[in-house]
């Protein structure tokens, strides 16, 4: 079966205008439109610069065949999450590249209630549409596009998550990339009692500081020299499309995503006992821990976010958490979000009286762990062959990868759903030295 190489797993990404540009965008809106029988389609863009011409070439696609578009402008992948529900569209397109170097551009799907499509659930319908030309919708009139601004709404909708009045005066370093949630932050501020302080904080498509990715170690001293120097409770930082966020302690340590999936299982838990919470198979003792202590009860889910989002759904969970920084919520059309973990963290430091430092360094004891680490191979998939050969003395899994566990040290290898890359985590329990040693035994295998 031919394909397009932008579409990927879970959207359509590529260089522009190589792997993707204004046509395939522009055929692309007519297909999602006759795909999904769509009246009215919301879209929005991040700070590239390739955004709004991809945006317009959207638009027009969609309005040829007869839909109407709602136009968010510049905005972040969950305010497209939280407006195709609010507005009762029929369908939402990001356009984004989230981290991805600036040459990079991107288009995110969800159908109705924010359902996530991905390439098994939609995207390959719509690619062979694009490639037989089969996209048309004849006699139809143009529909309109709306510019539309529901900042004010997005701003409420987070309300439900935290209580302002519960939330200390903290110091916050918030560094949103250049990317684009300072404006958002602007219109959260006047509700939280808590002192902002912004660096890199207007949107920007030159990213004269670097792409906002701050899981690259390069792109965390930033954030960590203002906290420092401010003396700062807590450091944020967002990638570009900030459907994710990242936590710096009061000390200038950056906390993995991983802990901060047990934190917010135990916060949400706290008000919702016996709730369940969906987490991925990377790293998972902790996890498991935190959320059995406060009386939820665990689903593994494969990771990525359409996976997630759909186990979320069939059992009803209220929350799901990836190590990698994608947190998601029930109350939130089960769509991931980059601001409600801010704000639930603001809340339980404040409530326990402990600085993220102190909330975490029990975890982080507990269950030390390498981080992902990513390395690039011709043949990933042969090489996570011979890591199951190797390692097929201890309790296997395969649902995401392979996940080995051994009494006290297990791991995960899986390999990347867009890239030649294969994905590596290792932790243990209470023993540092000896993650650290698995972690380069099995580098050195994967390397080798």
């Amino acid at each position: 079966m031919e394909k397009i190489p932008s579409f990927k797993a879970y959207d359509i990404r590529g260089k522009v205008p190589g792997d993707l540009n204004v046509d395939l965008a522009y055929k692309v809106g007519k297909a999602i439109v006759k795909y999904l029988n769509a009246k009215k389609v919301l879209i929005g863009m991040d700070v590239r610069k390739s955004s709004p011409e991809l945006s317009e070439a959207l638009s027009k696609g969609i309005t040829e065949n007869g839909a109407d578009v709602y136009d968010l402008g510049l905005c972040g992948t969950e305010m497209i999450y939280f407006g195709t529900p609010h507005l009762n569209a029929d369908a939402g397109v990001m356009i984004t590249a989230s981290h991805n170097p600036p040459e990079y551009n991107g288009l995110k799907f969800v159908k109705k209630g924010s359902v996530p499509m991905g390439y098994d659930s939609g995207l390959i319908e719509i690619e062979q549409m694009v490639l037989k030309g089969d996209y048309e919708i004849e006699d139809v009139f143009n529909g309109k596009v709306e510019k539309i601004d529901i900042m004010n709404d997005f701003i409420d909708n987070l309300k439900q998550f935290y209580d302002a009045k519960k939330i200390n005066p903290f110091k916050v370093v918030v560094n949103a990339g250049n990317g684009c949630i300072g404006p958002a932050l602007d219109a959260l501020e006047p509700y939280l009692p808590i002192k902002m302080i912004k660096v890199f904080h207007e949107p920007d498509s030159n990213f004269p500081n670097g792409v906002p990715n701050p899981l690259l170690p390069e792109n965390r001293q930033p954030t960590i020299d203002v906290l420092l120097e401010n003396k700062a409770d807590l450091g944020v930082a967002w990638d570009g499309d900030y459907d994710r966020c990242f936590f710096f302690d009061e000390k200038g340590n950056f906390i993995e995503g991983y802990y901060i999936v047990g934190l917010l299982a135990k916060s949400i838990l706290k008000k919702n006992p016996g709730e369940k919470i969906v987490h991925d198979p990377r790293l998972t003792w902790n996890t498991i821990k935190e959320v059995e202590a406060a009386g939820g009860e665990v689903v593994q889910s494969v990771s990525g976010h359409a996976f997630i989002k759909q186990k979320m759904r069939e059992v009803n969970a209220i929350y799901g958490g990836e190590m990698s920084a994608h947190h998601y919520f029930r109350d939130n059309y089960y769509s991931d979000s980059g601001i409600i973990p801010f704000l639930l963290i603001l809340q339980l430091m404040s409530e326990e009286n402990k600085t993220l430092g102190e909330l975490v360094e029990e975890m982080v004891n507990a269950f030390p762990c390498s981080g992902e680490i990513n390395t690039k191979l011709d043949n990933p998939a042969a090489k996570l062959e011979e890591i199951k050969q190797k390692y097929s003395d201890g309790k296997m899994e395969t649902l995401d990868g392979v996940s080995v566990e051994y009494d006290d040290w297990r791991f995960n290898v899986r390999l990347s759903n867009t890239e030649p890359l294969i994905r590596l985590n290792v932790e243990s329990k209470r023993n540092k030295k000896l993650m650290e040693e698995k972690t380069q035994e099995l580098l050195n295998l994967i390397r080798s």
